[in-house]
């Protein structure tokens, strides 16, 4: 099945390079091109992409702005967050408008098309730096009360709160997998129930949310 992404920068050689890496992959196709966010809502809209890769800094609207619209179309593209800056600011806005990915521009060429399948597949990811600093900052919350009960994980199982607590410290599927002693595919259903039960968007809101309700502890 290919992978339709649109690609969104104001600048076009960046937009012909990524381009050039995508279209020469196998399984996947680049579908349209927009220079700033209000062009990438439209173009996102008009062909469906499955994987929106969206620039930050562009004039007009911006690509924070266009992520959460581009989120609101029905069918939902998937938004990984491409920019030169890795600053909070665009982390964690990126994140509540409903992004999927946040990268740099520097990212390797492999590490770009990875990053595409991983979220087309519904999964989530960033830039190591950034995965660093999300974590960093819940861990630094304040813990909610002595004994940090809350009822947000009532509708999990004892499973179900075992693999998110995997989830929040960072395990993939496979380690999780090789922890409890199951095959990855019940690790996937597990994952899927949980997101569904809790209302959550993708992996990186589980891991907030494991922090959150203390599952896991600094």
């Amino acid at each position: 099945m290919t992978i339709r992404v649109v690609l969104v920068d104001d600048q076009v050689l960046v937009r012909t390079g990524f381009r050039m890496i995508l279209d020469e992959t196998e399984g996947i196709e680049v579908v349209g091109e927009a220079g700033d966010g209000a062009a990438a809502v439209e173009v996102s809209a008009r062909t469906r992409p499955d994987v929106v890769l969206m620039d930050v800094r562009m004039p007009g609207v911006d690509g924070i702005t266009a992520t959460g619209r581009i989120r609101a179309l029905s069918p939902a593209p998937r938004v990984i967050i491409l920019t030169t800056f890795d600053l909070d600011d665009y982390l964690f806005a990126g994140l509540r408008a409903g992004a999927s990915g946040f990268l740099l521009k520097d990212t390797l060429a492999d590490d770009l098309i990875a990053a595409v399948r991983v979220v087309a597949s519904g999964e989530a990811v960033t830039a190591p730096t950034a995965t660093r600093r999300l974590i960093a900052h819940y861990v630094a919350a304040p813990a909610p009360g002595p004994a940090r009960a809350d009822h947000r994980l009532d509708p999990l199982t004892v499973r179900e709160r075992e693999v998110l607590t995997l989830i929040a410290r960072g395990l993939s599927n496979a380690e999780i997998a090789g922890s409890l002693r199951v095959s990855e595919g019940t690790v996937k259903t597990h994952i899927g129930r949980i997101l569904a039960k809790l209302g959550l968007r993708d992996r990186i809101q589980a891991v907030i949310l494991g922090y959150e309700c203390g599952l896991v502890t600094p």
